[in-house]
């Protein structure tokens, strides 16, 4: 699906997903990454939900957050809380959703100004 934005000079925006991949600022990324509206974690090694562990989230609880998106996928899957319980601690919200939902949010709340991130699996 291709998404139409508001101009977001300069910030790292999606412009698109699709089966196995996402667009960020309409180039194509095929592996799991964590989006920031100023730089990208890519690659993020995580390739599927049940990878994911604290030490995979920890490092986020760092940085100057509102909100993290954790796209699991083509479809939501639950996560124990205790994986970002470092994320919540430091006072992050976190939101879990599937990948697409994690797209569309993250440009909702970039053009509000939002301090935000995804962390995305593809």
């Amino acid at each position: 699906m291709k998404l139409h934005l508001d101009r977001f000079d300069g910030l790292n925006a999606f412009t698109g997903y699709g089966d196995g991949h996402v667009l960020i600022n309409h180039r194509r990324h095929e592996a799991s990454l964590v989006v920031f509206p100023d730089r990208l974690v890519d690659p993020w090694p995580v390739l599927h939900p049940d990878d994911l562990t604290e030490a995979s989230l920890a490092f986020l609880a760092a940085e100057p957050l509102e909100v993290l998106l954790i796209g699991t996928g083509a479809t939501m899957k639950l996560l124990h809380p205790k994986l970002y319980r470092h994320i919540t601690a430091a006072r992050i919200g976190v939101e879990v959703m599937a990948t697409p939902a994690a797209c569309r949010t993250y440009n909702i709340l970039l053009g509000e100004s939002r301090k935000v991130a995804a962390a995305i699996i593809i």
